[in-house]
């Protein structure tokens, strides 16, 4: 007689939490980073399945506490991830502002999830495209960026939270077009490819797959 099957290993719940940069503003669905990882760490057996992209274009950390947390309690999330706060730049959100909205979404966050189920993602730098001075003087807006991005890594690393600096593959679009998505703004697909590939061996590790 043959030994019985043992238990089918189930991917985990995975929900992404952001802006425009997490729903993938004008690239198709399966450009978009939070897909592009799921199919990067495909098994067998499968790793995440992205059971909700919550991400809205023009989103920030405020907007994100009012209407993404309450969906996520609902959604027995079993992996999450979060990048959120370019709008909170262009929008002129105050750094401390940002910071208190930042600890909010993390302790929400891992009030339903442990540390090693979450990972935070930093803000591109959207500056160096060919759109980038529409929205703002481009040094100040990178040195709010910079900003911001320290705040996310700070409130992480304190949480045992991973957070991922893609920051320096989002400055390749200055010399590298093909980085930039057809709104001459947004990254496009070949972009989030890059990013994935520093994601993907994050959340691998975490997950110990």
């Amino acid at each position: 007689m043959s030994e019985p099957a043992g238990p089918v290993a189930t991917p985990l719940r995975y929900v992404a939490l952001g802006d425009s940069y997490t729903i993938g503003t004008s690239v198709e669905p399966g450009e978009r980073w939070p897909d592009q990882l799921v199919a990067a760490l495909a098994g067998p057996p499968p790793a995440l399945e992205l059971t909700a992209n919550l991400g809205v274009h023009g989103y920030t950390s405020g907007d994100l506490i009012g209407d993404q947390l309450p969906v996520l309690a609902t959604l027995a999330p079993e992996f999450a991830s979060v990048l959120i706060g370019v709008n909170d730049v262009v929008q002129g959100v105050p750094a401390d502002t940002y910071a208190t909205n930042v600890d909010q979404i993390l302790d929400a966050v891992l009030a339903q999830l442990a540390p090693d189920r979450v990972v935070t993602v930093a803000i591109p730098d959207y500056t160096v495209t060919p759109s980038g001075a529409d929205y703002g003087d481009p040094r100040r807006r990178h040195d709010r960026i910079v900003a911001n991005n320290s705040i996310m890594a700070r409130a992480s690393v304190v949480r045992g939270i991973r957070f991922v600096d893609t920051f320096d593959l989002s400055r390749q679009a200055a010399q590298d077009r093909s980085l930039v998505a057809v709104d001459g703004l947004h990254p496009s697909g070949r972009q989030y490819a890059l990013w994935v590939k520093r994601i993907a061996p994050v959340v691998a590790e975490l997950l110990g797959t």
